[in-house]
C-alpha cells in the first residue's frame, strides 16, 4: 500500500519578538526555512491589539520562503485566526477550513484544515489555554470536532507541563507525542509543544530545532515530525 511522508512543524513565534526583545520577522522566517517542513503551524502569528496585524508580513513570506499562507483569517488582515496560521509548500492544496471556538476563561480558538496530502489529511492548529481545566475542555472540543475523521493531526502549543496529566481527552483516538523540550528557548525545561496523531498515522521521526538563531528568535523552540499518511481516502 502506497503512503505519503510529510514533515509537519509547529512553532510559537511570539509575534516575531525574540529574546533580545526585538521584532525581527526575517529572523523568524530564517528559523522556519531551516525546518525543511512541508506544513508549518504557527502560534502567536498575529499581533493582539487593534486589527491583529500579521507579525510576519505576507510579502516577506512570499519573497523569503517557498511557503504559501492558507486563507484562515476572518478579518481580511491577519495571517490566521486566534493567532493560529498555517503555511504550506507548493503542491499542497486546501480542500476546506473549519474554525473551532474553544471553551475557557480566555479567548482561544483552533483551525482545522483539510489538506490534499495523500488521499486526505486533516490538520488542526491550536494554542491551548494556561489552565489545565481549560485545556482539558479544549481537547474535549477538538476530539469531538474530529470524531468522524481519520488521518488527523492536532499540533501546536499545548501549554501542558506534565507528561502524564492533562491530555486524557485524546487518549482513545490519538497518540500524543512531544519531540523534545521546547520551552524556554534559552534553557529548555518543558515539552509544551506537541503533536497528537490519530491512530493509523505513523510517526517516522521528530525533533526540536535547537540552532543558535532558534534559541534567540522566540521563547519557544520549533518542533517537527515526519509522518506517514496512509493512502486510503479520508475527509475532514
Amino acid at each position: 500500500m502506497r503512503s505519503t511522508q510529510i514533515r509537519i512543524a509547529s512553532y510559537n513565534i511570539r509575534k516575531a519578538r525574540g529574546l533580545d526583545q526585538k521584532r525581527n520577522p526575517e529572523r523568524t522566517l530564517d528559523v522556519i526555512n531551516r525546518l525543511d517542513a512541508d506544513i508549518v503551524l504557527l502560534q502567536e502569528a498575529d499581533k493582539r491589539l487593534g486589527v491583529r496585524k500579521p507579525a510576519l508580513p505576507r510579502e516577506m513570506i512570499a519573497s523569503e520562503t517557498d511557503f504559501s499562507v492558507l486563507d484562515l483569517a476572518k478579518n481580511g488582515v491577519s495571517l490566521g485566526w486566534h493567532g493560529n496560521a498555517v503555511l504550506v509548500r507548493g503542491g499542497i492544496g486546501l480542500r476546506g477550513v473549519q474554525h473551532i471556538d474553544l471553551p475557557g476563561t480566555e479567548p482561544r480558538g483552533a483551525v482545522l484544515v483539510d489538506l490534499d496530502v495523500g488521499n486526505g489529511l486533516c490538520v488542526i492548529a491550536t494554542h491551548l489555554g494556561l489552565m489545565r481545566r481549560d485545556r482539558r475542555a479544549q481537547l474535549e472540543t477538538l476530539s469531538g470536532a474530529t470524531s468522524q475523521t481519520e488521518n488527523t493531526v492536532i499540533a501546536g502549543d499545548f501549554n501542558e507541563w506534565s507528561n502524564t496529566k492533562g491530555l486524557e481527552p485524546l487518549k482513545d483516538r490519538f497518540t500524543t507525542y512531544a519531540p523534545g523540550r521546547s520551552f524556554h528557548a534559552r534553557r529548555p525545561l518543558a515539552a509544551l509543544d506537541r503533536f497528537a496523531l490519530s491512530h493509523g498515522l505513523e510517526l517516522r521521526d521528530g525533533g526540536v530545532e535547537e540552532g543558535d538563531i532558534a534559541k534567540m528568535a522566540s521563547d519557544h523552540l520549533p518542533i517537527w515530525s515526519d509522518i506517514l499518511v496512509p493512502a486510503e481516502l479520508s475527509t475532514c
